[in-house]
C-alpha cells in the first residue's frame, strides 16, 4: 500500500512518519506541498512541524498549498487521509474536518507522554484498537487545545466521531478532552498527539501509535 507523506516548508515530523509508515508494512511516498499530483497514492498523511512557521494561524497557509487541493479533492472521493498535530491543525484549516485548534490553557508549549482513550474503531485508521483500549504516545504542541461550537461538539459526540480521548484532564485545555476526531466516513483522522513517535519501545514511550498505521494496512488488505 502507497501511503503519501507530505513535506511543508516547516515540517518536522514528516521523516518520522516516512519510518511508521515503512514499520507498519507500507510503501511511503514523499510528496512535495507544491506538488499537483497524489502520484496514485493509496493514503495520505499530513504530519506534524510548524508548516510555513505557523504564520498566520498554525496550518492556515498550508491549507492552501496546491498539494492540499489535491488531498481534500482526494478525500471527497474516499481517499484516507491522517493529520498529526500540524497536520490535524491543516485538516481543520482545509475544512476536512471540524473545529479548530487553538493555543494551549496556560499559554504554555507542552511536551509530554500522555495516555489516550481510543473512542471509536470504525475508522479506517483505528480498526486494530479494542472500543477504550488506552494507549500511550507523546504529546508536543503550543496550539493543541481543540475548540469547537456546542453544536459541533454535540454531533461530534453523537456521531461517534471523537476517535481519542485525553485519559483525565486534557492538558491543553481541549473541550471534552478531545484528542482526535473523524470525518463523517470515518476516512479522514485527526490528532493532536503524535504517533509516529510511538512506533518503537526503543525509542518511543512505547509502540501503541504503529497501531494507527497498522490498522489502515489491515482495513485496506481485507477490502
Amino acid at each position: 500500500m502507497r501511503i503519501g507523506v507530505i513535506t511543508f516548508p516547516g515540517s518536522l515530523d514528516d521523516i518520522d512518519a516516512v519510518r511508521a509508515v515503512r514499520l507498519a508494512g507500507g510503501e511511503p511516498v514523499t510528496l512535495w506541498h507544491a506538488d499537483r499530483d497524489l502520484h496514485r497514492v493509496d493514503a495520505v498523511v499530513v504530519p506534524g512541524g510548524f508548516s510555513y512557521g505557523d504564520y498566520l494561524r498554525a496550518g492556515a497557509i498550508a491549507a492552501r498549498a496546491p498539494i492540499m487541493d489535491e488531498v481534500v479533492t482526494a478525500a471527497g472521493r474516499g481517499l484516507p487521509v491522517l493529520g498529526i498535530c500540524n497536520g490535524f491543525q491543516i485538516l481543520c484549516e482545509a475544512g476536512l474536518l471540524p473545529g479548530a485548534l487553538t493555543r494551549n490553557v496556560g499559554l504554555h508549549f507542552i511536551c509530554r507522554d500522555l495516555r489516550l482513550r481510543v473512542e471509536s474503531t470504525a475508522t479506517a485508521w483505528t480498526g486494530g484498537f479494542t472500543p477504550d483500549q488506552e494507549i500511550t504516545v507523546p504529546l508536543k504542541s503550543g496550539e493543541g487545545r481543540y475548540v469547537a461550537d456546542d453544536t459541533t461538539l454535540a454531533r461530534l459526540e453523537a456521531e461517534g466521531r471523537v476517535v481519542f480521548r485525553y485519559v483525565g484532564r486534557a492538558p491543553n485545555g481541549a473541550m471534552g478532552g478531545i484528542a482526535g476526531i473523524a470525518s463523517e466516513n470515518g476516512r479522514v483522522v485527526g490528532l493532536m498527539p503524535h504517533p509516529e513517535h510511538a512506533v518503537d519501545p526503543l525509542t518511543g514511550p512505547s509502540a501503541d501509535g504503529l497501531g494507527l498505521f497498522t490498522s489502515l494496512l489491515t482495513a485496506a488488505a481485507t477490502r
